[in-house]
């Protein structure tokens, strides 16, 4: 029997460069709401969303040349599977999300949205039957009471006369796709392609998805970019909002597993707050640093190892 020669400290090593990635991926995420301001108002939805993830895709064709042998199996063999996770990950998660911020605020979905770890822990108990365990379900809580204390600026009881519109909506929508697409990524279908490989898959799949979309907004006069903000704002959220951010995640869940990854978004409004306060000179009052270290407090109690 060849003799377990790990040591703690290669063990914990292991252990903290997910979470460290983990801890940066939100930022990456946030950003997308910077860069969407000021790009949604020249350029339509879908086109952003079309040029986004096809340019994140010549990025990343390289990486899936590589593994062609692979990802051609993969891609002829479960031609469904990588279509459905471009649909959940980047067609309504992309384009759905631009859209929808047209017709609600940025904290009305920042909230929603971050209830997809929620989400992510009901369908694996449900479908792979993973146990949860009462540190997991009371960290979830709590970064979602620090997530309410944020976007409700401390006042939790003025939550019963908030109003869903379109917008709240389609954020629903995104929270469900975004919890379905963390767990269609780890499963025995992807395991073998290497993980830039498969976002370039994944990539491909949303631009030719979203391409006849783009292309109807083209037609009906829809808003095209044509300004170099438009062309910063859209670099941005390519390098950024989503090659640094999907593939940070997909790290995360193949080396955390979907439910610890997700937990991390909790830091979505932390960052979003502080993105705010930096870029575009909004105020930090108390119920921003209450709500941030009562997230920090929720995600360090779900993301905790198990013993």
């Amino acid at each position: 029997m060849t003799p377990d020669t790990s040591s703690p400290s290669q063990t914990g090593l292991a252990r903290f460069v997910p979470i460290t990635v983990m801890l940066l991926t939100p930022l990456f995420f946030a950003s997308n709401l910077i860069f969407g301001r000021y790009t949604i108002s020249e350029v339509a939805p879908f086109t952003l969303a079309f040029l986004r993830w096809t340019a994140a895709a010549l990025v990343l064709f390289p990486f899936l040349w590589m593994a062609r042998p692979k990802v051609r199996s993969y891609v002829t063999t479960s031609p469904v599977h990588w279509l459905v996770l471009g649909f959940l990950g980047m067609w309504i998660c992309g384009a759905g999300v631009y859209y929808a911020l047209q017709f609600t605020t940025a904290t009305n979905g920042t909230l929603i949205y971050t209830t997809s770890p929620l989400i992510v822990i009901i369908l694996e108990r449900l479908f792979f039957g993973r146990p949860t365990s009462w540190r997991e379900i009371a960290g979830i809580v709590l970064g979602f009471l620090g997530v309410a204390i944020i976007v409700l600026k401390g006042d939790l009881g003025t939550i019963i006369h908030s109003a869903f519109n379109r917008g709240d909506l389609i954020f629903i929508f995104a929270a469900l796709s975004w919890a379905g697409y963390s767990v269609l990524l780890k499963g025995p279908r992807t395991a073998a392609i290497p993980g830039p490989a498969l976002f370039a898959v994944v990539t491909l799949a949303g631009a030719i998805l979203l391409a006849p979309f783009a292309l109807w907004e083209f037609l009906s006069g829809g808003l095209m970019p044509q300004s170099w903000s438009a062309w910063g704002g859209i670099a941005g959220i390519v390098l950024f909002s989503s090659l640094l951010a999907f593939s940070g995640f997909q790290y995360g869940v193949a080396r955390l597993g979907a439910s610890t990854a997700s937990v991390f978004m909790y830091l979505l409004p932390p960052y979003g707050v502080g993105l705010a306060v930096l870029v575009l000179g909004e105020p930090f009052e108390r119920h921003h640093a209450i709500g941030i270290v009562t997230v920090l407090a929720g995600l360090l109690l779900a993301a905790r190892r198990r013993r």
